[in-house]
């Protein structure tokens, strides 16, 4: 091995901590939530506002519940409730669906979206 295999490897994991902090470091939250229903313009909300919205969908209605900063569907027609497991949203680009239903809750704000293994 070279020095200069040395040193790349030096710097590569002397890189890596930054790398990671960099990618999933700080939480940024949103400041408000984007639904969308269907291929209607979304809708938009106050993170900051706590609310019950009632959004119709293709299936019937989904309740979403906004409190304390995050949102969450806390009830939906369709048959598996997968919208409801995925929980309360609140930092930026954090997004959830209840696709049977065709409604779609984007949280958006400051800052930028982190990345989640998705992106990988």
């Amino acid at each position: 091995m070279t020095r200069l295999d040395l040193l790349i490897i030096v710097v590569a994991l002397a890189a890596l901590p930054l790398l990671y902090w960099q990618l999933w470091g700080p939480n940024y939250r949103g400041t408000e939530v984007n639904i969308l229903v269907g291929n209607q313009k979304a809708q938009r909300y106050s993170l900051l506002r706590d609310q019950t919205l009632a959004i119709r969908g293709k299936l019937g209605d989904s309740i979403i519940h906004i409190k304390n900063g995050s949102a969450a569907f806390i009830q939906s027609p369709c048959p598996n409730k997968q919208c409801i497991h995925s929980g309360w949203q609140h930092r930026n680009g954090d997004t959830t669906a209840c696709l049977p239903n065709r409604i779609t809750l984007s949280v958006v704000g400051d800052g930028f979206a982190r990345f989640d293994s998705v992106n990988f």
